[in-house]
């Protein structure tokens, strides 16, 4: 097992990036698949906001990579929103393996996986069982803007006495209130930190109160898109996803999200922006330990929220393969090298996150 901290892994968003790593013929689904893993390596490669690394189950021939929060910060365990963990992987049997290694995987805290393979919820379900960890599994449709130019021209004529902009830390609280997973002090500690972080889009009122907006997540995912009941049907919705969507594309994210089935507002406004239902389902799973043994950082809890953070570089890894302790020195230079070689050779083929099934 390999640990990296702020730098970029093999992270393929097409199958001509996948087939040039790895030198496999995956199928679209494998390549569609990375988005999470993706979306987290970019967050690092930015600055690091939420302090994450990379772990993989060997290299540079990984099998299944995980990202993960920085083992050295400290953390609340009963915070499953931010022990968050992407996941990836070619091989399963891999993957088990790598989520079974406690140098790997904290199971002692709260956490959550998530992910675009069917195999992660089944291999957590095996694995917790055996860990005395109950686990709870939420599905959705995974959707993605691919193309801005495909994106619909959003420039209504608004009451001049609104406001497009970015939500504030203050709002904070309201997003919580509102949040069918939220309402909750933890929660509220957590999009605080989302809205600090990373790109947000809302509608304010003349008194600066957020009629719509919507967020992104640690793993560049467009998260908490919701309007106030009194103020629907309005076109809040589509001008903040879409407005949200472009400054993704523009900072060179790939625009993705996610829906319940069951949300058909959500649905037919995701269908009349040209969004693409994804093939593969976003599978979130949520791990809580039988008997906890879990603690609650006071600095976590008082700390203040900062849009920068220190920006870690090279690390000396020890890590556990096959058995055997080593120690390796990573250049997070090289790594980072091999990322923007590839991001160069994607746009070169494509020109845009345009999907080509082929």
């Amino acid at each position: 097992m390999c640990a990296f901290s702020s730098m970029s892994l093999v992270q393929p968003l097409v199958y001509s990036m996948c087939a040039t790593l790895a030198g496999l013929k995956l199928p679209v689904s494998s390549w569609l698949s990375i988005l999470q893993v993706y979306g987290a390596v970019m967050n690092i490669n930015r600055g690091n906001p939420f302090r994450k690394e990379v772990v993989v189950d060997s290299w540079p021939d990984f099998k299944a990579v995980i990202t993960r929060p920085q083992r050295e910060n400290e953390m609340d365990d009963l915070d499953h929103y931010t022990n968050a963990y992407a996941v990836f992987y070619k091989e399963l049997q891999a993957y088990q393996e790598l989520l079974e290694n406690p140098n790997a995987v904290n199971w002692g805290q709260i956490f959550q996986i998530q992910g675009l393979q069917d195999g992660i919820c089944e291999i957590s379900k095996t694995v917790a069982l055996s860990k005395q960890v109950d686990v709870k599994i939420s599905s959705f449709q995974m959707v993605i803007h691919s193309d801005p130019d495909t994106l619909p021209d959003v420039r209504p004529q608004m009451d001049p006495n609104l406001t497009l902009a970015c939500l504030d830390i203050s709002h904070a609280s309201l997003l919580s209130k509102t949040w069918s997973r939220g309402d909750n002090p933890r929660c509220q500690k957590y999009l605080a930190n989302l809205i600090c972080c990373f790109p947000s889009v809302c509608v304010l009122d003349d008194n600066g109160y957020p009629l719509s907006w919507s967020l992104t997540d640690q793993f560049a995912t467009m998260i908490h898109g919701y309007t106030l009941p009194e103020h629907r049907r309005k076109g809040y919705s589509r001008l903040v996803a879409t407005t949200l969507a472009k400054k993704l594309h523009s900072c060179g994210f790939p625009a993705q999200g996610n829906v319940l089935e069951t949300n058909i507002p959500s649905i037919t406004l995701l269908k009349s922006m040209n969004a693409q239902f994804l093939p593969c389902p976003f599978f979130r799973v949520i791990h809580t330990p039988f008997q906890p043994n879990l603690t609650y950082s006071q600095t976590s809890q008082t700390s203040t929220f900062r849009s920068t953070f220190v920006h870690c570089g090279s690390t000396s890894m020890e890590f556990n393969h096959l058995g055997e302790i080593r120690n390796h020195r990573v250049s997070c230079i090289s790594l980072k090298l091999k990322l923007l070689t590839l991001m160069t050779s994607l746009l070169r083929q494509n020109g845009s996150w345009q999907i080509q099934k082929t």
